[in-house]
């Protein structure tokens, strides 16, 4: 019988399961703070969990698979930020304040 060993971040069910845990985690830290990273996990996730020769490549290096999860998080986020981000004049401004009478 042969050993196989794995490592973990080669496997694309452990980056979707992450992206779910860092999704949840946006829950209760709003503000897409950790949605970009739980799109970037989920996108590499997919990647790895197709196979292929990209699979294959993204597993065979530890640093090009960071490299794109970074990626693919920093669009993620950009794009979350440009659809639901703060629009333009919505800034609140206060006139009075609690402490005044």
């Amino acid at each position: 019988m042969e050993s196989v060993s794995t490592q973990l971040w080669t496997l694309g069910w452990v980056w979707l399961a992450g992206a779910v845990l860092v999704a949840i985690l946006e829950i209760f830290a709003p503000g897409f703070v950790f949605l970009g990273f739980a799109i970037g996990a989920a996108i590499v996730g997919v990647l790895l969990s197709i196979g292929g020769p990209l699979s294959a490549f993204l597993a065979g290096s530890f640093a090009t698979t960071f490299l794109l999860f970074a990626l693919f998080s920093l669009v993620g986020w950009l794009v979350m930020r440009r659809v639901a981000g703060v629009r333009r004049g919505q800034v609140k401004v206060w006139d009075t304040d609690i402490n005044e009478d």
